[in-house]
């Protein structure tokens, strides 16, 4: 069988690769893909979060997808596919011997080819959803960082409505072209009446829905609408006064630049599962995660993913791992008060002060936009030229401020930190419309938000934002006091583990840190 034979050649792989830095579950994994292959049975496997950073495990599926007879298609970002195809299939390929022809492309080759795709997860949900022939059925499909799958999902089914697609529409409409101004002038009137807020974007009120609602009864009749407009109107509430809770859910928001005067029109649906279960169902799917639940069946992730039966495995924490050490001190206030602001300066910069002869890269994390940029301002002011906000080109022993969200996607390109600040924990905040937007959703499905939503968000945003921390056997100060004193901070620290907890600061800590003993 496939799993034996490739069971044996990876084994005799490792073996050979002097040096090659290892990953202990290589066989296991490599036995499920190629089973998952064979059967056509879907599975989803989380990999850790340190491993999902190194990205080592990749060695287990791309021999099972070269030895497996038959097509597959491997789906992932570019960085990740640039790997795969400078790495992993080059060193792979002559070991195995496997001659299967390799093709990168956003559709399938043909209707004869019986090699490997690599293609963009863009380029695979577009096919899904938009172009049914791209993407034959009942290919095996392997989906890698499925961290991330629901934001693909959802910036793919996004609908959107720019400025200049309101010139568009009068010219397809000439005659209604005096309601189609009226309604953008109003629409615009009423959006520009929002209070600014960090993130540029608003839900629609129900004065705006009604505006929306009225230019739709005036083009309905239209049967030569543009694509945006005509996409964005088979989404719009069928009854926009008086929309039903229990209708299909959707987020309905407008973005906004003040300075141009300008605003864009945002439609995605709020609950994913129903539109992706039908997907799942076409092909055999190998889903790929860092560290996706605590659960091994993660049962939350693929509710919200509308995934049935699929085989799960979870690998165990690599108990080469190092434990972070994690400062966690009791007393600060809590992230919601007054006092938080400048006691969370004061402790960074007492942090920054004691490692300052330590070499490497520090890293503070802050999601608060105000916030971020106020610590980056006091922080240059004493540091000078070492500090940079959001920045990839930085000292020896720089010291980057940064959201949640740069880090994520830069966190590879850039130095492993020995000193790693959190200002908050990750917690989507409701100050978001767009997280609101969701809350509410859940709200009126009398489904727990937090536990369903907020928290898992968090806690898997963590695991993987401080993985180049455990790697570099770095300090993580988290200034969060909710994980001292809310019942959820022991999941927390459950997902943070390994763990050295330490609850003073000394300059020995930043040199000497193996010195702390684990958890």
């Amino acid at each position: 069988m496939i799993e034996a034979e490739v069971h044996l050649s990876l084994h005799n792989f490792l073996r050979s690769q002097a040096g090659f830095p290892s990953w202990p579950h290589h066989l296991t994994m490599a036995r499920l893909v190629a089973r998952a292959l064979r059967l056509g049975r879907s599975a989803l496997i989380q990999v850790g979060a340190v491993s999902g950073y190194q990205g080592r495990y990749r060695t287990s599926f791309v021999a099972s997808a070269l030895m497996w007879h038959g097509p597959v298609i491997i789906v992932a970002p570019e960085a990740i596919q640039q790997s795969l195809l400078q790495v992993e299939i080059p060193r792979l390929q002559p070991w195995l011997q496997a001659n299967k022809p390799i093709r990168i492309g956003e559709v399938w080759p043909g209707s004869d080819f019986q090699g490997l795709l690599l293609t963009s997860p863009q380029a695979w949900l577009k096919g899904q959803f938009t172009f049914a022939d791209h993407f034959p059925p009942s290919i095996p499909t392997i989906i890698d960082g499925v961290d991330d799958l629901e934001d693909w999902v959802r910036h793919q089914l996004t609908q959107v409505i720019q400025p200049h697609d309101w010139d568009q529409l009068i010219l397809a409409c000439p005659h209604q072209a005096e309601i189609i101004r009226s309604a953008q002038a109003k629409l615009a009137h009423e959006l520009f009446q929002h209070p600014a807020n960090p993130y540029h974007c608003y839900l629609i009120s129900p004065l705006e829905i009604d505006i929306l609602g009225d230019l739709y009864s005036h083009l309905d009749s239209v049967s030569t609408l543009p694509d945006p407009w005509k996409n964005f109107w088979q989404q719009f509430p069928p009854n926009h006064h008086n929309p039903s809770p229990s209708s299909p859910s959707a987020l309905f928001w407008a973005t906004i630049a003040r300075r141009q005067g300008l605003f864009s029109l945002h439609y995605a649906p709020t609950e994913l599962g129903t539109t992706l279960a039908p997907i799942w169902q076409k092909q055999p799917v190998v889903l790929i995660g860092s560290a996706l639940e605590s659960e091994t069946e993660a049962p939350l992730f693929r509710q919200r993913l509308g995934l049935a039966q699929v085989t799960c495995l979870k690998f165990s924490n690599d108990t080469q791992n190092p434990a972070i050490q994690l400062y966690l001190p009791p007393k600060l206030p809590l992230p919601n008060t007054p006092e938080f602001q400048a006691a969370f300066i004061h402790k960074v910069r007492t942090l920054v002060c004691l490692s300052a002869t330590a070499p490497g890269l520090t890293v503070v994390l802050v999601g608060d936009v105000p916030l971020k940029a106020q610590v980056g301002a006091i922080l240059a002011s004493e540091f000078g030229s070492r500090v940079q906000v959001e920045k990839t080109c930085l000292d020896e022993n720089g010291i980057l401020v940064s959201g949640w969200e740069f880090w994520r996607s830069h966190q590879t390109v850039l130095p492993a930190p020995h000193l790693f600040i959190i200002a908050t924990l990750p917690l989507p905040s409701l100050e978001n419309p767009l997280v609101a937007g969701r809350v509410a959703y859940y709200k009126r499905s009398h489904q727990d938000w937090f536990r369903l939503f907020l928290l898992p968000t968090a806690l898997n945003e963590l695991q993987r934002a401080i993985a180049p921390v455990r790697e570099n056997h770095g300090i993580v100060a988290l200034l969060d006091s909710r994980v001292v004193n809310r019942s959820y901070g022991a999941q927390v620290l459950a997902v943070l583990s390994p763990l050295a907890r330490i609850n003073y600061l000394d300059p020995s800590l930043f040199s000497h840190p193996n010195d702390q003993n684990s958890d």
